[in-house]
């Protein structure tokens, strides 16, 4: 299996676009518990679609997610050149983690796309970057997970290990961390996201506070088949925990207004606030 998903990865770029379509077909036809969960996501964040836009929205969804198996494979098989030669891509605004008064680090903010292995890979081989993650559920899924992402990031720490990247952010690292998902109540509260409450990460505030970092947002989409990248400061200035958080869930849900259709819907975003039952 591990062989050819590899041997795909490799095959021509102007592949890639037919695989994942491919692809997508595929899983939209066998990933049931995937699709349902997607479905009630765009129901609920996107009321105001019909039902057929819904359906074509989840369709150009899945359509992304096989395209992420290409993705995802060139993040973690690709050598530097290969990307640097064969990959359309560019980063906006990436002066920012360099242009540092202070050895202040940067807390980079960013959204579960389709595309985030690959995101976090082009990142990286333009900047020295470490990344917070979590453990894949599969031993060897996780093993596999963790050697593709230190091809290029400096190194991961698990998101219940805040001291291991505090103390990069302390020392003036660049620290990559999507928090738009349900990790539970523990270090959440229940703030707005696409009109719908859910539980929403609170530290945000403490951990820039107290590293004395900068926060930055990463946004990433295709356009005309060219990776774009683009980096912004998130003015944080008198928000409070509660503030801050929820200009974080504004953010994100603008971001992913631009291109709906690369977001990882598949993830129970809710399951905390609407329950498990919403996803049956």
């Amino acid at each position: 299996m591990m062989t050819l998903w590899q041997g795909l990865c490799h095959l021509p770029t102007s592949w890639h676009p037919a695989i994942g379509r491919f692809f997508g077909k595929l899983l939209f036809i066998i990933a049931k518990s995937r699709k349902k969960i997607a479905q009630a996501n765009i129901g609920a964040c996107f009321p105001n679609l019909s039902k057929a836009d819904q359906q074509i929205l989840l369709q150009n969804n899945f359509t992304h997610l096989g395209r992420s198996f290409i993705d995802t494979g060139i993040a973690w098989f690709w050598s530097d050149k290969k990307i640097q030669s064969k990959l359309d891509y560019e980063i906006i605004g990436i002066d920012l983690l360099f242009e540092r008064n202070s050895m202040n680090g940067n807390l980079i903010i960013f959204k579960h796309s389709q595309h985030l292995e690959l995101d976090a890979r082009l990142l990286a081989m333009n900047a020295e970057i470490y990344g917070v993650s979590r453990k894949h559920n599969s031993a060897s899924m996780n093993k596999m997970q963790e050697k593709g992402r230190l091809s290029s990031i400096k190194d991961t720490a698990d998101k219940n290990n805040p001291r291991k990247f505090m103390k990069w952010l302390k020392a003036g690292k660049n620290v990559l961390y999507a928090i738009d998902q349900d990790y539970g109540w523990d270090h959440s509260m229940k703030l707005k996201f696409f009109n719908q409450e859910a539980a929403t990460i609170d530290t945000t505030r403490k951990i820039i506070d107290a590293a004395n970092a900068n926060l930055l947002f990463l946004n990433s989409y295709y356009k005309n088949k060219k990776l774009i990248l683009e980096i912004e400061s998130i003015n944080h200035l008198g928000l409070n925990s509660i503030e801050l958080a929820q200009k974080i869930n504004s953010l994100m849900e603008e971001k992913i207004l631009q291109h709906p259709s690369e977001y990882l819907w598949m993830h129970r975003r809710f399951k905390s606030t609407l329950g498990k039952n919403f996803y049956r």
